[in-house]
């Protein structure tokens, strides 16, 4: 897995680095490390990560039409959520990592199935909120990212592992990134 990793690796913060500059052609490089990621990730038993790519995949066709615009005046704005909003959100994702991650631990010999569940429940919304221009996407990829590390680190993908932690550096300058835009915008 070696090779298919690095180039998984590589194609995944290309997608992170020009979705920080609201480029485009992020969702092509998400393509592209997702198919790679379907594989590294079914190799490693863990099942949930492997079907979270086809996800990305479908999120990444929705993205290039979401973010696709003929000047910059009609570009998508960067938006935010109420907390009542993130309340919300982050009860059913408790709710649904321990529906999920039981199942996953009854029925099947995946490795982690709780933690396996928990970050790829949250991706799956914190890829919505990416397509969606929500600034607080970038503060839920933290999260994800942290819980990532020893997640792929027990299953023996150190280069996984390592793309995840330059993840959640990236995903503050995300941050940053956006928020300064964002108000720029509302102001």
């Amino acid at each position: 897995m070696g090779v298919l990793e690095a180039c998984a690796v590589v194609l995944a913060l290309i997608y992170v680095i020009l979705a920080i500059f609201q480029r485009r052609l992020c969702w092509i490089a998400a393509i592209a490390s997702a198919s790679l990621y379907i594989l590294i990730f079914w190799q490693a038993r863990l099942y949930l990560e492997s079907a979270l790519q086809v996800f990305y995949i479908a999120m990444a066709v929705y993205g290039w039409f979401a973010w696709q615009h003929k000047d910059h005046e009609s570009q998508t704005p960067i938006r935010t959520w109420l907390p009542k909003q993130h309340t919300v959100a982050c009860s059913a994702l408790v709710l649904l990592s321990v529906l999920i991650g039981s199942a996953m631990d009854r029925w099947t010999d995946a490795a982690s199935p709780f933690v396996d569940a928990a970050t790829t429940v949250s991706a799956l919304l914190a890829t919505w909120m990416v397509a969606r221009k929500l600034l607080e996407n970038w503060l839920y990829w933290i999260a994800i990212d942290l819980a990532s590390i020893g997640l792929y680190l027990s299953r023996d993908l150190s280069l996984t592992a390592a793309l995840f932690a330059g993840y959640v550096l990236l995903a503050a300058w995300g941050y940053r990134t956006w928020r300064a835009k964002w108000q720029l915008q509302t102001s």
